[in-house]
């Protein structure tokens, strides 16, 4: 496999529940981009700090005005990645850019389709056992 470099970007998306009669806001981040770099790592990384210098989230571009400009704190960590503070009027966001390497791929495959004489033999039989969660290789 040839070197694939990319451009990550995560958003927090914040969800209220409401608890108790009390709200909470859950975050995570939620995968909205991924951009295949034309080039190596160099150019993703320079990429990357594009991405936070200038990337609007979704959540403030539907309420932006043309000519708003939000407010930006881009910090770049010491392993590289990118976590960008974005204010703008009463809204806030964060995202978080990085670069990455892709090193496995697999195309989704699905079984065949049951026959009716498998269907009709799993409604009267137990169902075969849940697969195993997957554990580290051990050592031999």
């Amino acid at each position: 496999m040839t070197e694939e470099w990319y451009v990550l970007i995560e958003e927090d998306a914040r969800e209220t529940e409401r608890v108790d009669g009390g709200e909470l806001q859950l975050h995570r981040w939620t995968l909205v981009g991924t951009h295949y770099i034309d080039g190596g790592e160099e150019q993703a990384t320079a990429a990357a700090e594009d991405a936070a210098l200038h990337f609007m989230p979704r959540g403030l571009a539907l309420h932006a005005r043309p000519g708003d400009e939000p407010a930006r704190h881009a910090f770049l960590t010491q392993f590289g990645a990118w976590v960008v503070l974005i204010r703008q009027r009463t809204r806030e966001c964060h995202i978080r850019v990085t670069t990455a390497q892709l090193v496995h791929f697999r195309e989704e495959r699905e079984a065949p389709p049951k026959t009716l004489k498998q269907k009709l033999l799993g409604a009267v039989q137990a169902p075969p056992p849940s697969p195993k969660p997957w554990t580290p290789p051990t050592k031999a």
